[in-house]
């Protein structure tokens, strides 16, 4: 995280004065009816607000104190024992939900499995059993390196079941990554797909596996064969095989609240990828109390996260707060945009999909193909769509709202910002409340957020500075890996407040505007004015599909504004659009923040979950070296 300058002086020089209200007929049926009081009392009583939530869920032995806050360390649900498995498993299939949908997953040729709670807590038995067998324990570490399939949600909840601390790498990354992170989880049992299905073509990842773990001492190596199977070497195990050989008759094993559930590795700008550790307790009641209070899921609702379980979106909103609340889950391995951009709404008018959370990359790619595709599908299901990621330009939302939701007589667009090691919704706009274009919205129950100088001084309102929080919530992380010096930076960079690396702006009703990466702020000539900003007012000429924005050293003006620029379809690219999108940026927001160039690329760097790359296109437009990688999607 970079801090340095004076975020005092940062600038939001895009206003949007236009706000969204969901219909009243959806207002009326809210979970979360009264959000002022219900802030208010997670605010001035945490303990009590989320240890009222806590009873709905099952507990070995309850706890004896709701929260022990010793700055910057935080602990929840102190003296308590759980399993979030028997919670998300076992307390739907010896119950009414037994024969309830729990997962919908659909192959990206369309091919589909369904199980219900009943089934898929004993296939995750099944596993559990296996794994103990082969000499896996309580906090062992174990590597899970598959695509998003049945199989992978299995593996995890079956590390869950035993407490074993499960580490998912996303499916497709390099060999290095997947190595450093087997290393440094200390996992001596890797349970890995051998391939995986991207638009139409076979990704081989049994080579990237074999690469990764040679010359290491691991125990043992759980393929899922799909296709032709292979002659498996000692030490490797078959999935399948694992799976029928072994009884469903491992229970949820007792673990302490702060037990560690998973590791999950998030990448900075510089130096390796950090493990981030989410733990049983206060994970489960964090995330799950945000997906009825801000997704706003009903006990009938079919529910769709377009993420992977690679992502901190997919361990919290594909696998484990949808089975703790009994909701079926919808999730789909594949490109979004394979093999037609319209395959995304036709499985919404499939299973009647009536809440989405998706990623501000998708919602711009839906629009770079236009209107026509969701238009072909009767997706009037969905009533609310939520988005996080990345900052939903307004030009996103606009479209969203019209198209995807009927300009609002259907349902609501929420945006919502968090980060791996917070994870959950962190600041969101609740559907009670309007959404107001370019803002992520307002800081959730239990989210106390300010916006500071580089001091720690809460800078007034309708001013830029870092976004930070004033205290821990029960599914914060914890710790790094291994490195519970680098935890405590996040808490110290600046004094008494967590700070997340996103410079962000507020207005007098304390909607928060996330305006980007402390290191992407642009100064321009003593400006410093958020990425987002001249991105979103970029995105609104109509030749411009997406488009990410980086400074270059400039003599005379500190640094000049150079946009990369992806087009929607069938526009032309010669100097006269160039021209055109300058002029239109230089009337939205006035010289100061117009690009001195444009670059026009088919595609910008990624991350696979979504995420612009912008220190990529600087280091390669700088000559210099990017850092680490490992997540880049291609």
């Amino acid at each position: 995280m970079n801090c340095e300058g004076d975020f005092m002086q940062l600038e939001q020089i895009l206003h949007n004065s236009e706000s969204y209200t969901a219909p009243d007929w959806l207002v009326a049926q809210a979970n979360l009816a009264d959000f002022d009081n219900e802030y208010a009392r997670s605010i001035a009583d945490p303990e009590g607000f989320w240890g009222e939530w806590a009873k709905r869920y099952t507990w070995f032995q309850p706890w004896t104190k709701v929260m022990e806050w010793e700055y910057p360390n935080h602990r929840w649900f102190v003296g308590g024992q759980t399993n979030i498995t028997a919670n998300a498993l076992d307390r739907h299939a010896n119950g009414p939900n037994r024969t309830k949908l729990a997962l919908i997953w659909i192959g990206e040729d369309g091919s589909e499995r369904k199980v219900t709670y009943y089934e898929l807590r004993n296939l995750v038995s099944r596993f559990a059993t296996g794994l103990k067998a082969l000499g896996v324990q309580k906090s062992d570490t174990v590597v899970i390196y598959m695509p998003l399939t049945l199989e992978g949600v299995i593996a995890m909840l079956a590390c869950a079941r035993i407490g074993a601390i499960h580490s998912v790498v996303y499916a497709g990354m390099g060999v290095g990554a997947l190595r450093d992170r087997i290393i440094d989880a200390g996992a001596k049992i890797v349970i890995a797909g051998n391939i995986g299905y991207r638009r139409g073509k076979v990704i081989d990842l049994r080579s990237i596996v074999e690469q990764a773990v040679d010359g290491l001492a691991l125990r043992h190596l759980i393929w899922y064969q799909r296709g032709a199977k292979q002659a498996l070497r000692p030490q490797e195990i078959d999935c399948e095989e694992l799976l029928n050989a072994h009884k469903p008759e491992t229970a949820p094993e007792p673990v302490d609240a702060e037990h560690p559930l998973y590791i999950l590795y998030t990448s900075g700008s510089t130096g390796k990828p950090k493990g981030v550790v989410h733990v049983h307790g206060g994970y489960m009641v964090g995330t799950a109390y945000h997906l009825r209070h801000f997704y706003d899921v009903k006990d009938n609702d079919v529910y769709w996260a377009t993420s992977d379980i690679g992502w901190v979106v997919g361990h919290s909103y594909i696998v484990y707060a949808p089975l703790i609340e009994g909701i079926t889950s919808v999730f789909r391995e594949g490109a979004p945009d394979f093999p037609d951009p319209g395959v995304i709404w036709q499985q919404v008018e499939r299973y009647g999909v009536n809440v989405m959370f998706t990623a501000p990359t998708a919602v711009r790619m839906f629009m770079k193909f236009g209107a026509d595709y969701p238009q072909k599908y009767d997706i009037s299901s969905l009533r609310l769509i939520a988005v996080a990621g990345e900052p939903l330009n307004p030009e996103a939302m606009r479209w969203a709202h019209e198209h995807l939701v009927d300009s609002g007589r259907r349902g609501f667009v929420a945006d919502n910002w968090w980060q791996t090691e917070l994870g959950g919704p962190t600041i969101a706009t609740p559907l009670t409340m309007p959404a107001k274009l370019g803002a992520a919205g307002v800081a959730l129950p239990g989210v106390e957020a300010v916006i500071v100088n580089e001091k720690g001084e809460t800078v007034p309102k309708g001013q830029g500075g870092l976004l930070a929080l004033k205290r821990p919530f029960p599914h914060m992380m914890r710790t790094i890996w291994h490195d519970h010096a680098r935890y405590e930076q996040y808490w110290n960079e600046i004094p008494n407040v967590y700070t997340a690396g996103d410079v962000a702006s507020w207005d007098e009703n304390g909607y928060i505007s996330v305006l980007g990466r402390s290191d992407d702020v642009l100064n321009v000539a003593g400006h410093r004015i958020g990425t987002a900003d001249v991105e979103s007012a970029l995105i609104t000429h109509p030749a411009v599909a997406e488009s990410a924005v980086i400074g270059v050293p400039d003599a005379i003006k500190g640094e000049a504004i150079k946009a990369f620029v992806v087009l929607r379809l069938g526009q032309e690219t010669d100097d006269a659009v160039k021209q055109s999108i300058i002029e239109h940026v230089r009337r939205e927001l006035g010289a100061i923040a117009t690009p001195s160039a444009i670059q026009f690329v088919e595609k910008l760097p990624k991350t696979r979950s979504g995420k612009i790359v912008r220190r990529l296109l600087k280091a390669q437009e700088l000559g210099k070296d990017p850092g680490d990688l490992s997540t880049l999607e291609d």
